[in-house]
């Protein structure tokens, strides 16, 4: 069979082969401390789950509408009241399989050959294969450690070509876990206005915020931001629900009736019973997710503690998500675990994980050469098994 250019030269996601590869040695018997997806440990909030029973025994096991149940679009917006105070209507709301799909979606719906999308490095590692997927340019803008890995707005404004079609940013960002400076969100809300580029907002982790840090939605920035903004989000990272595949995009009525159609003849409707379970979620009870979000809150600290005793590590403090991402170039070159060396983030992996059995994802997939990131959406005793065998492995226990 000869493949489409497209597909030929789609590379997999990273962090779904590096859990691959983990789960190659567990089958063998191996234990792996896997610290590689992005999946929060816990269980679906039990009034969710009996949401999902309900409308299974109700019979809500047909074909919805393509953009998703009303009660769900309702919610979606009825959330975004209470949690932002932002007014969007259920017509603005396409309900979609996950964050991911809601993502391509967009991007399909508004990109073509000849057209450029931003990207501030490092970034998830599907922004730049979905983007190339439409015939767009994926434009890489590198962020560094020092500015706490967020764009600025010189960056933005210097980027931007009249090929420019849309900036792409996550805030809270994977794999770095920064949260943008109201301030500077603004400022870039401020250029997009100006030099008219609609930006695609990736809030999926716009509840799991640290420390100092704020979160402020994009399209919060006034009616002119909120004109050119287009948010994507769901229910899989704030409330563990992600094999329930739920996400959304809220857009300008225009390209949300696009966005329909195009799921109309791709997908049809996301999961009739992981519909209804979305809803229970966005209206019901709100505590769990305060109760895992403390959680969350330990394991960075354990982590980040542990990772400053060990030398020659450098980061900067996660203010959202539940990663770490640490440069590990000062043990390139020198004999590792068994004796091996390598020389990049990703033969370090590979190492880590076939001497010490511990599984992270390696920077060289994010756009940030040198970099691990390890996931600390698991309890506190497989992170510190894991973090010892790390420091083992590193000759420093």
């Amino acid at each position: 069979m000869r493949l489409s250019p497209a597909v030929s030269t789609l590379k997999p996601s990273a962090t779904i082969a590096a859990a691959a590869k983990a789960k190659e040695l567990k089958s063998k018997g191996i234990q792996v401390l896997d610290f590689t997806l992005g999946e929060p440990d816990f269980n679906t909030p039990e009034h969710i789950r009996k949401a999902a029973i309900d409308a299974m025994n109700a019979g809500q096991t047909h074909y919805t509408a393509s953009s998703g149940i009303p009660e769900l679009r309702q919610a979606v917006c009825t959330a975004y009241q209470r949690d932002y105070g932002l007014s969007f209507t259920p017509a603005q709301v396409v309900i979609s399989n996950g964050a991911k799909h809601a993502i391509h979606n967009v991007l399909a719906s508004l990109c073509g050959p000849g057209d450029e999308v931003i990207i501030p490095t490092p970034y998830w590692v599907s922004y730049s294969a979905l983007v190339e997927l439409t015939g767009a340019k994926p434009v890489l803008v590198p962020t560094t450690l020092e500015s706490g890995w967020c764009l600025s707005p010189d960056q933005f404004r210097d980027a931007i070509t009249p090929a420019t079609k849309l900036l792409m940013l996550n805030n809270p960002c994977n794999p770095t876990g920064a949260a943008y400076p109201i301030k500077t969100l603004e400022a870039l809300a401020q250029i997009a206005v100006d030099k008219d580029i609609p930006v695609l907002s990736d809030e999926i982790y716009e509840k799991l915020i640290y420390g100092d840090a704020q979160f402020k939605c994009f399209a919060s920035f006034g009616p002119e931001v909120a004109k050119r903004t287009i948010i994507v989000s769901g229910v899989s990272k704030a409330y563990a629900m992600t094999g329930w595949r739920i996400g959304w995009s809220i857009a300008p009525l225009d390209l949300s009736k696009a966005i329909d159609n195009l799921q109309s003849q791709q997908t049809s409707n996301p999961c009739s019973i992981s519909q209804y379970a979305s809803v229970a979620a966005l209206l019901g009870p709100q505590d769990s997710i305060a109760s895992m979000h403390a959680e969350f809150i330990k394991r960075r600290d354990y982590v980040l503690s542990r990772l400053r005793e060990i030398p020659g590590l450098s980061f900067a403090n996660p203010g959202g998500a539940f990663y770490a991402f640490f440069n590990v170039e000062s043990y390139f070159g020198v004999p590792l675990g068994s004796g091996k060396t390598v020389d990049n983030a990703t033969d370090f992996c590979t190492a880590l994980l076939e001497d010490a059995h511990v599984a992270l994802v390696t920077g060289d997939a994010f756009g940030a050469p040198g970099y691990v990131r390890l996931s600390f959406a698991t309890n506190i005793e497989n992170l510190r098994q894991g973090v010892d065998a790390i420091a083992k492995f590193l000759k420093v226990a």
